[in-house]
């Protein structure tokens, strides 16, 4: 009897562990090839959850994330913004390609854009879905509320707030939510203030959360700067935002 609940436990086990895998799914833009990931609930009728990974691409934060929120009852998508044979190799490359990304705007609009169309091809409520993005992708889900791109919300977690003062500030209708270190280096004083008055000039839902005693990317557990307390805060401030705009 105790080897056989044994072997039912790992059999269990087992089925959970593969229904929770994610598909890559190939797209394009042009004659780039984009190479994706959805969770396995893809096909559904349920809400969206678009995830944009941090500077090196599709990472295991990402991933993770992308699990969490099918647990959740979501289907999350991944969506590949470098495009195949394009991942950087060092911070510096990837720095200097998310910067690329950063000042052209328009195409990283466009390749979020993809993304959502692939997520809502997976079965997502096209009235229900949102953006979350870490790090570069933090910038990302700022950059599909200030396209006002179709989706209820959108969360910046670790995110740069630059905008070029150059671009006007346009209505947003999407609601924004920041989840901000306390003392993320990589956003000065200034871009911070430049952000809030952004978002009062555009007549925004939105609201900081701002996270004591961390640095940049405070979320991650793989970062030498990884806090397990506001990380954990972090997330379930993530959820209950979804919560609200989604279900």
């Amino acid at each position: 009897m105790k080897i056989s609940i044994a072997l039912l436990t790992l059999f269990l086990g087992i089925q959970i562990a593969s229904a929770q895998k994610l598909k890559t799914v190939s797209y394009k833009d042009g004659e780039q090839k984009l190479l994706g990931m959805v969770t396995s609930n893809a096909g559904k009728k349920l809400p969206g959850v678009l995830i944009l990974p941090a500077w090196k691409g599709i990472d295991n934060e990402a991933k993770n994330a992308a699990l969490e929120l099918q647990k959740q009852g979501y289907i999350a998508f991944i969506a590949d913004i470098y495009g195949e044979g394009n991942l950087p190799a060092g911070n510096e490359n990837a720095a200097r390609l998310a910067n690329t990304y950063k000042k052209d705007f328009a195409l990283y609009q466009k390749r979020i854009s993809l993304a959502l169309e692939e997520l809502k091809k997976a079965g997502a409520n096209v009235d229900k879905i949102a953006v979350i993005g870490y790090c570069f992708g933090g910038t990302g889900a700022l950059e599909a509320a200030r396209g006002n791109l179709p989706v209820v919300g959108v969360i910046s977690i670790h995110g740069g707030l630059y905008k070029d003062p150059e671009r006007p500030n346009d209505p947003i209708t999407t609601k924004v939510l920041v989840e901000h270190p306390a003392n993320d280096r990589s956003v000065p004083q200034l871009h911070y203030d430049a952000f809030i008055k952004e978002m009062n000039d555009s007549k925004a839902d939105w609201q900081i959360i701002t996270y004591a005693n961390t640095t940049h990317t405070f979320t991650n557990p793989e970062a030498p700067d990884y806090n397990e307390v506001m990380a954990k805060r972090a997330w379930n401030h993530t959820l209950m935002f979804l919560r609200e705009i989604l279900k």
